[in-house]
């Protein structure tokens, strides 16, 4: 059962899940350019690398995004219990 925190928590963890992934695309794109030089990182339709090098990308965008997802999940968390007194996963 969700307690009343944790309903309304629940607006607020999509919108900094929402932000939390749009960060996260941009700073990997960033963080792609920056040491590759190529401008976008490889999609799963691209014909030009092989897939071992598209599994090891997403492999790691994937675990960026977790952290960074676990990161503003938890930041979000303590704010919200800053202010209501309240923790919104109990």
């Amino acid at each position: 059962m969700v307690s009343a925190a944790g309903l309304v928590y629940r607006p607020i963890g999509l919108v900094s899940s929402a932000v939390a992934g749009a960060a996260t695309v941009a700073t990997f794109d960033a963080l792609w350019r920056f040491t590759t030089g190529q401008e976008h990182p490889p999609r799963a339709l691209d014909t030009k690398y092989p897939l071992v090098e598209i599994v090891i990308v997403a492999t790691v965008q994937g675990a960026i995004f977790a952290l960074v997802k676990a990161l503003v999940d938890r930041a979000g968390a303590r704010a919200f219990e800053r202010v209501t007194g309240a923790w919104p996963g109990r």
